[in-house]
């Protein structure tokens, strides 16, 4: 999968950081949005069906950026695969950017949820995959991002709950776990979803092989669960 950057060259990893560091501005949430990287790229480079070409086909996946705090890595990442343009990224968080500091579906191609106000993302996810499988539809899969604070909230415990024993196994969700929760049990995450019938898998988020495999791990009649561990949050 290639894009063409500004210089007719495929934007690799390795350009994210640059592209990052066209967004200036206050309330970048950085930890928030460095946290994630890894686990976009390796979405949006090898796992999502999606592309700037496939934003309106009903056979896409779906991707919700429920961590929407941050969406710097978020902004890159859909720069990098031709979704928006890099031109956008210098006035990220300006009065009239479409890049704000909270996506929001309506302004930036690609984005399926306006998001940021946290405990959202998966409660919503879980309504994609119940809508999609009413409408016969078997080939999307829908995707979540939600940060470890996140679990504090009690919609996603609901989420969680329900979505086990309805078997939707197209249903993924990826916990970037950087030890910033206080009550969702720091580093014992997935016995959560276990509990409630999910297939778990725990890796390091920055090993981009291991966060393939996990999130292409079988998982029939389940709805899965990747948590994605990095460095701790700095105060």
């Amino acid at each position: 999968m290639t894009t063409t950057t500004e210089h007719s060259r495929p934007y690799t990893h390795g350009d994210l950081h640059r592209l990052m560091g066209l967004m200036t501005g206050d309330e970048k949430h950085g930890p928030a949005a460095t946290s994630t990287l890894d686990v976009l790229w390796v979405l949006y480079d090898r796992v999502l069906r999606v592309g700037p070409e496939r934003m309106g086909d009903p056979e896409r996946d779906r991707f919700l950026l429920s961590k929407g705090h941050g969406p710097m890595a978020y902004y890159a990442v859909l720069a990098a695969k031709g979704f928006v343009p890099v031109e956008w990224l210098p006035d990220f968080g300006s009065y009239d950017s479409p890049l704000g500091h909270h996506p929001d579906r309506v302004l930036v191609p690609g984005a399926e949820i306006g998001s940021g106000s946290l405990g959202h993302g998966l409660p919503i996810a879980v309504g994609t995959a119940l809508g999609l499988r009413a409408q016969g539809r078997t080939e999307p899969r829908v995707w979540v991002l939600v940060g470890d604070a996140e679990l504090d909230e009690g919609s996603n415990h609901e989420a969680i709950a329900f979505a086990g024993p309805a078997g939707l196994d197209r249903l993924h969700t990826v916990v970037v776990d950087n030890s910033s929760a206080t009550h969702a049990r720091p580093g014992g995450i997935a016995a959560r979803f276990e509990a409630a019938g999910w297939s778990t898998v725990t890796v390091d988020g920055r090993d981009h092989e291991a966060l393939y495999a996990a999130f292409t791990a079988p998982h029939p009649g389940r709805p899965h669960a990747v948590v994605a561990r990095v460095e701790p949050k700095s105060a």
